[in-house]
């Protein structure tokens, strides 16, 4: 069954690189406990890169990434996958492996020789095959999908695994808007209801600022801000971290931070 606990993910002086390309130098980051964390910055600032070193699909160069004190390098891999789930980007399914199959997987973690399939795990399955909806697509083949069911597919595969932490790669990548802002319910829902810790990549500013209880926002490898997102999402902020210049407001729903773009062609309104 998921527990609830407050687990202690962060970096310590990180250093990641791709071959001799340096992309991430010298990053502290502590991930807020039963918290929604979204990383923001400019495409190639390092946010999925760093997400990756979270997850430990990247090792560091230099600095450690730790969980629970524990080096993550250092934590088997089966135990480290009941406690930390993780949706890279465009995950690729074998070919012909159905949705059910595929959520299925996300129990995997939890069967050992002496623990088999269990309601336990058949419950996981359902609830986040419904949390999705996609139940109706159980049977179908992933690689037969749109772009958007496929993704909230692999979504509920890491909804089933049921891991205290969740790390999610530019969830509403192929999303509508309508499915985009239910999936970023439903990571809410995961967050209020079960306490479980997330992190994940975004490129909406405003979908960051909306759903996000603590915002990372990163530029050139490096943290520019981070923070409740009424104190980094911040016009003087926005310019930095994109180059952008733009007006923020009261989102009129959420009231949190808006942003208002303003082009070449427009003029911020006094």
């Amino acid at each position: 069954m998921y527990e609830t606990y407050e687990p202690d993910l962060r970096a310590s002086a990180l250093h990641l690189a791709y071959d001799d390309r340096p992309v991430v130098t010298g990053l502290d980051v502590a991930v807020p406990p039963g918290k929604v964390t979204a990383i923001v910055g400019a495409n190639a600032c390092g946010k999925s890169t760093l997400l990756r070193a979270l997850a430990r699909l990247l090792a560091p160069r230099q600095g450690a990434v730790t969980l629970d004190g524990l080096a993550l390098r250092s934590i088997p891999t089966r135990e480290l996958a009941r406690r930390l789930g993780i949706l890279p980007q465009s995950p690729v399914a074998p070919e012909g492996l159905t949705v059910i199959d595929l959520v299925t997987r996300g129990r995997s973690p939890h069967q050992t020789w002496w623990r088999q399939w269990s309601a336990a795990d058949e419950a996981a399955v359902r609830g986040a095959l419904e949390a999705t909806g996609i139940t109706d697509l159980a049977e179908r083949a992933v690689d037969e999908l749109s772009g958007g069911q496929r993704q909230r597919a692999w979504i509920a595969m890491a909804v089933a695994q049921g891991t205290p932490v969740l790390l999610l790669d530019e969830p509403t990548t192929y999303l509508d808007l309508a499915h985009q802002v239910d999936v970023l319910d439903l990571i809410t829902d995961l967050n209020r209801r079960e306490g479980r810790t997330v992190v994940m990549v975004l490129h909406d500013l405003n979908q960051a600022a909306r759903y996000a209880d603590h915002v990372i926002a990163m530029k050139a490898g490096r943290v520019v801000a981070e923070g409740p997102p009424d104190q980094v999402i911040t016009a003087a902020t926005v310019e930095e971290v994109f180059d952008l210049r733009c007006q923020v407001t009261t989102d009129p729903v959420s009231g949190t931070p808006l942003i208002i773009p303003i082009g070449r062609h427009h003029h911020a309104v006094r």
